[in-house]
């Protein structure tokens, strides 16, 4: 009986995880739009500054309920790092790489993350996939140099960077499965800070005068962004990074009709073939999770912690 509890217990919080990380996706996507409104006009760096006061709007109660000196008292320093670094280069890459991209295309090399991370579960969080699935990640790949197109734009700056960016956004994810201990007041303030520093730095002799519009919105980007990062990293503890990867799908659907409707922006057909390719090959691979494997009750903390 109390087998059959704790499973019930396990698929409730699995389930919530998953909820969780759809209404963060779609703020993601709206703070994507948001941000690419921004850089067309001001530098990354300035974006990133005034984007980061705005998340302390949201993280400054949070920080001050569990105790400023808990942001020091973490596992593991030196994965800490890691994730926060590759956070700050996901967030600094995708705004350079839409400041030139449609929206629609910025997104579709991020759609290549929950690639990545079913790759990298497998070595650093012990979710093994087989064969199948490998074969899945590997075509997951081929959707991506379709999508950068290579007779062109896989030597363009931009396509790198959001390229990368995607790579940075699939490791921060795992990294927060894999540090899920810590509380996510501290997993995201430490993100944000270093937002804030990165910012500082880029913005040195490109800082320009705005508009109170053009301030709000800044601060507005902060605020979404914290909000979709506190909901994804506690959603990915609830629920394993390989179950919960191919909902960001839902992230290219909602740019595409963002970039259309704000933008003007339509996909063209590289990248609507690559995008096409690259969900299926989530998709199977989340449908070879369900099918292999079961999520161990152990595997979720009872708390959500």
């Amino acid at each position: 009986m109390k087998t059959k509890t704790a499973a019930a217990n396990a698929g409730n919080l699995i389930m919530t995880g998953v909820v969780l990380m759809l209404l963060g996706d779609l703020l993601f996507a709206l703070n994507d739009a948001m941000g690419k409104w921004l850089v067309a006009s001001f530098a990354v760096g300035q974006v990133l500054v005034i984007r980061s006061v705005g998340a302390f709007i949201v993280l400054g109660p949070m920080i001050l309920r569990q105790g400023p000196m808990a942001l020091f008292r973490v596992e593991q320093k030196g994965l800490q790092f890691i994730r926060v670094f590759m956070a700050t280069c996901d967030v600094a890459l995708f705004y350079a790489a839409v400041a030139y991209l449609p929206l629609a295309d910025v997104m579709t090399f991020y759609m290549a993350g929950p690639i990545y991370i079913a790759a990298l579960s497998h070595f650093f969080l012990g979710e093994k996939i087989g064969w199948r699935r490998w074969l899945a990640v590997l075509i997951g790949f081929a959707g991506v140099v379709i999508a950068l197109r290579p007779s062109t734009a896989m030597l363009s700056l931009p396509s790198f960077f959001g390229l990368a960016g995607s790579l940075a956004f699939a490791l921060s994810l795992v990294m927060s499965r894999y540090l899920r201990s810590t509380s996510d007041t501290t997993l995201v303030t430490w993100q944000t800070i270093a937002a804030l520093v990165t910012g500082i730095v880029l913005s040195v002799g490109h800082w320009q005068p705005a508009t109170l519009i053009d301030w709000s919105g800044m601060l507005l980007l902060g605020i979404v962004a914290s909000c979709a990062h506190l909901l994804i990293t506690r959603s990915l503890k609830l629920a394993p990074a390989s179950l919960l990867a191919p909902l960001q799908y839902t992230l290219l659907l909602w740019a595409i009709v963002l970039g259309y409707l704000l933008f003007n922006d339509v996909p063209d057909t590289q990248i609507i073939v690559g995008a096409a390719i690259i969900v299926v090959a989530g998709l199977f691979i989340f449908h070879r999770k369900n099918l292999k494997e079961s999520v161990p009750t152990e595997a979720v903390p009872p708390d959500g912690h």
